[in-house]
């Protein structure tokens, strides 16, 4: 015989109905997250949306915190701030401090030169700036020549700043009363949604230049002065990425995996274990198939538009499906993902994620360099080992103790181990000189270049003025067998100002010294103006190119070139160069151009340069191909080996099949090294143009 009314289960207290029990299936979760990332950091090719892990993060850390806020909130009645960030700092900042300290010493004592260029990324690091200071200095994200051993320190550094704001914002939320939370969840909902719209607004869309100058700010925005590249700042900036943070906090205010025991979702465990593991694959086949970034079809970079207009957010929608099957106590995908291997990789999820990086980037130099497997090995025997002392001997001690009980039980153990005092303190003396000779290094050294590429860049130089020169500036030519006065050209190269460092330009108001030889048996000068009409001397054979040919702007000049390379010179720039030089006589009969590896060149632009170089004036003009992982070498070279056949002065030199013989830097594109690529270059050219007696 049945009763009414039926049995209810046990009422829980109120105070609880918010709290959420230690979920295994959490830890997995992040351990899912932070696996695609160091796989995706290792090797973009293994995994090319594997950054896709730190916006699964983001998600997470939404939900976690504004659940805690609002446990602590259903039991006090208030929410303490001060032990709010007091927990978030003891969680957070010792392995930071361990990573930065560390890093600090190894840079110091065994690879001095980064260190001025790291101080800045040091300092956003502490102060959990890092995305910032990555936006305002220029820090492109999908750089690959960079030694950027702290770059990842950007998602941290979105996280904190959220820990920072969040509390107070659910402060004022709370006190209106916790009943309007699932109100409040659909405004936070919307609000993630509107953001998504505001990014993909603002996306710039196609190819993005690489560098930023007055001729061509495309991706760019100016702010006081200062460049900002806009996608760059959309990836990075805390704002553009407050969808995920923001949704994980809606789901939080309706989904509290105690109060759901007490409605009809308890016995919905199945429904939500089928929708998260299609949620699941669906962020595994995101992760597989997505790029963040590629090469452009004209120049520079291009992101994968559909990432900002709706991919970040649909991947923090699936996150949610994943959270809602993983905290409900009878589903069975939160016991699946809570196994031991991947709770013990969820728990020490943090300490992998910061240090495997910086480690990354000791082993293989270059930010962008893929990683083989072999490397990829040996960085997870040193990370993991490092994540685990960190773990136990730091970050537990901390967070239980705080760092007063920390430091008692350290130095309770360090006695124990070395017995006597004296031997303790010598220990304490040498750690404190180290840390003292790290932090005053880090503080005095030199901005310097860092690695082969950029050194090479700026051991070189070029040697056209800045675009705003006038045409009929005149400058003091030496050579070592006579010297000419001579106006120099003005070429617009929109790069410039920009590389006016690592490649060599000079203010306006400079003197500029060409090394321009002539066939000449005494020293003599000759005025040349503008307006001339008299032949010019005989001029050395002239190069013109990139940051390919800068590499071997010794070489060249040793053979009797007078060599102009810029960094990041684009085709129309190089048209502009050509029309420049020759107003001004100062092209002879040889000239050997490289241009193609910063983006594309149309037909139009090599008839351009082509119309500059008559067969009367310049009979001898060299034309190289390009060699570089970019959508537009291709049709570049195709470009160029059909220059012969409308042009019968000009002859082609093939350096992309030439550069197969030899080893280029890691980046597939530049030629210092230490392989001697630069020499083979410069005697390709030398026997191009007939001399092959130039050859050192």
């Amino acid at each position: 015989m049945s009763s009414w009314p039926p049995p209810q289960l046990p009422q829980l207290p109120r105070m609880q109905i918010s709290q959420l029990p230690y979920s295994p299936g959490l830890d997995g979760l992040r351990a899912f997250a932070v696996i695609a990332v160091m796989v995706y950091h290792a090797n973009h090719a293994w995994l090319s949306g594997g950054f896709l892990g730190v916006e699964v993060f983001f998600v997470i850390s939404g939900y976690l915190i504004t659940l805690l806020l609002i446990a602590e909130h259903e039991r006090t009645d208030r929410v303490n701030l001060g032990q709010f960030w007091l927990r978030r700092a003891r969680r957070l900042l010792p392995a930071l401090f361990v990573l930065l300290i560390g890093l600090a010493v190894y840079l110091t004592l065994f690879n001095r030169r980064p260190l001025g260029r790291s101080r800045g990324d040091f300092i956003g690091g502490f102060f959990y700036g890092s995305n910032w200071y990555q936006i305002v200095v220029g820090q492109n994200y999908t750089d690959a020549e960079a030694f950027a051993p702290l770059r990842h320190l950007w998602s941290l550094a979105v996280e904190e700043q959220f820990y920072l704001v969040w509390p107070l914002v659910m402060l004022l939320i709370l006190r209106r009363g916790r009943d309007r939370l699932p109100r409040v969840a659909l405004w936070l909902f919307g609000i993630g949604f509107a953001i998504t719209v505001a990014v993909g607004t603002f996306f710039v869309s196609g190819d993005v230049t690489v560098e930023c100058s007055p001729d061509s700010m495309r991706g760019y925005v100016s702010v006081f002065g200062r460049c900002i590249n806009i996608n760059d700042a959309l990836y990075l900036g805390t704002f553009s990425r407050a969808g995920g943070v923001l949704l994980g906090a809606a789901f939080a205010m309706i989904w509290r995996p105690l109060a759901l025991m007490r409605g009809p979702m308890r016995r919905k465990g199945h429904l939500l274990d089928a929708i998260a593991i299609v949620g699941l694959f669906g962020l595994a086949y995101m992760m597989w198939t997505i790029e963040l970034s590629e090469s452009g079809i004209r120049f520079g970079t291009r992101y994968d538009p559909w990432l900002f207009r709706g991919g970040f957010f649909l991947t923090g929608v699936i996150t949610l499906t994943v959270i809602a099957a993983v905290v409900h106590r009878q589903a069975f995908l939160g016991r699946l993902l809570g196994n031991p291997v991947l709770n013990w990789i969820g728990t020490r999820s943090y300490g992998l994620y910061l240090f495997h990086w910086p480690i990354y980037q000791i082993i293989r130099k270059y930010a962008g360099v893929g990683m083989t497997v072999p490397q990829f090995i040996l960085a997870m025997v040193i990370t993991v080992p490092i994540t685990e002392l960190s773990y136990r001997l730091v970050e537990t001690p901390i967070r239980r103790h705080g760092l007063i009980g920390w430091r008692t039980e350290s130095r309770r153990s360090l006695a124990a181990i070395y017995e006597q005092r004296r031997r303790l303190l010598l220990l304490i003396a040498a750690a404190s000189a180290v840390l003292g000779f790290a932090g005053v290094s880090l503080a005095v050294a030199r901005n310097v270049c860092v690695g082969d590429v950029e050194c090479s860049l700026e051991s070189g130089g070029q040697v056209a003025l800045p675009p705003d020169s006038p045409p009929a500036t005149t400058i003091s030519a030496s050579a070592p067998t006579a010297t000419t006065t001579a106006p120099a050209p003005a070429p617009a190269t929109a790069d410039s100002t920009a590389d006016s460092t690592a490649g060599g330009a000079v203010p306006t108001d400079t003197a500029v010294t060409l090394e321009l030889p002539v066939e000449s048996t005494t020293t003599t000068t000759i005025a040349i103006e503008t307006t001339t009409t008299a032949p010019a001397p005989t001029l050395a054979p002239v190069a013109l190119g990139e940051s390919v040919m800068l590499g071997a702007l010794p070489q060249l000049q040793a053979g009797g070139f007078f060599v102009d390379a810029l960094k990041s010179r684009q085709g129309t720039q190089m048209a502009e160069l050509i029309e420049a030089y020759n107003a001004n006589n100062q092209l002879g009969q040889t000239v050997v151009i490289q241009i193609g590896t910063n983006g594309g060149v149309d037909q139009t632009t090599f008839d351009r340069i082509m119309a500059q170089l008559t067969p009367d004036e310049h009979p001898q003009v060299v034309f190289l191909t390009v060699t570089a992982p970019r959508n537009w070498t291709a049709g570049n070279n195709e470009q160029i080996r059909s220059l012969p056949s409308r042009y019968p002065n000009v002859t082609v030199l093939d350096w992309e099949a030439a550069a197969g013989a030899i080893s280029l830097c890691r980046d597939g594109i530049h030629l210092v090294c230490g392989t001697g690529a630069e020499q083979f270059y410069a005697n390709l050219i030398f026997e191009a143009i007939g001399h092959p007696e130039l050859k050192k």
